[in-house]
């Protein structure tokens, strides 16, 4: 398993943190997640065999928030 913390621009509520995590729950491959509205950012434990990071940053655009970079 790895584990990724991502920069998350966006998050203002905990509504958008509980978005983050369910867009990412329910990819294949994504053993954990905590977003962290205070941190503005999100702690991914995933499986790089069926996942890679970028596409945990494509769903996190997708939810409607800004990974930067």
């Amino acid at each position: 398993m790895n584990k990724v913390l991502i920069p998350v621009e966006g998050m203002t509520c905990g509504g958008c943190t509980s978005s983050v995590e369910k867009a990412l729950n329910v990819r294949d491959g994504v053993s954990s997640v905590a977003a962290s509205l205070e941190g503005a950012n999100v702690e991914v434990e995933f499986d790089s065999a069926v996942i890679i990071q970028g596409q945990i940053e494509e769903a996190i655009r997708d939810a409607g928030f800004n990974v930067p970079g």
